[in-house]
């Protein structure tokens, strides 16, 4: 697949991840739906779960390590400013043939790799990120796209449904 269809797909993905609100509860729904996926799929992953600059939720599994923190902060410092997903912008520059260091954005701060997405409320915009770290960059990418899909009940490429996304307590079976 080229660069350029691969961000088509990751665009399509991810245009229609939008919540009617996002709460501290959802950001523990959230979080935790990519733990117990990790764990059912075997997988050592560190997300994070921010809102508004406070971070709601970060959790880090066996096998991952502290370089996975660092590269949670250097996606989440790419997605603050450009407010798409690490992934897609990281597929962007790549297409146009930059690199960070073009515009000025310091590597070892910023990472234009898969992992990281905008939390998107509807009528408010961008108010944080769920971030994972500890796969090659596609699958932190597909991984986190995959549990917010689940979280706001969308299936496939498309809205499964119009109406509110979640914003209550979500009880685990």
């Amino acid at each position: 697949m080229t660069i350029e269809a691969e961000l088509r797909r990751v665009e399509a993905g991810t245009r229609d991840l939008v919540w009617e609100r996002f709460s501290n509860d959802d950001a523990l729904a959230l979080g935790l739906a990519v733990i117990e996926k990790a764990r059912a799929r075997r997988l050592a992953v560190t997300v994070d779960v921010e809102r508004g600059g406070q971070r709601l939720f970060h959790f880090a599994m066996a096998g991952t390590s502290p370089d996975n923190a660092s590269w949670i902060e250097r996606k989440k410092n790419v997605v603050r400013r450009v407010f798409t997903s690490s992934y897609a912008y990281g597929l962007k520059l790549a297409a146009e043939g930059k690199t960070l260091a073009d515009l000025a954005l310091d590597p070892q701060l910023h990472a234009a790799h898969g992992g990281c997405l905008p939390i998107v409320v509807k009528g408010t915009g961008f108010v944080g990120m769920l971030t994972i770290s500890g796969l090659p960059q596609k699958a932190d990418h597909d991984l986190a796209v995959e549990i917010m899909r689940e979280q706001l009940g969308l299936t496939g490429s498309a809205p499964a449904r119009a109406g509110p996304g979640p914003s209550r307590p979500r009880r685990k079976r």
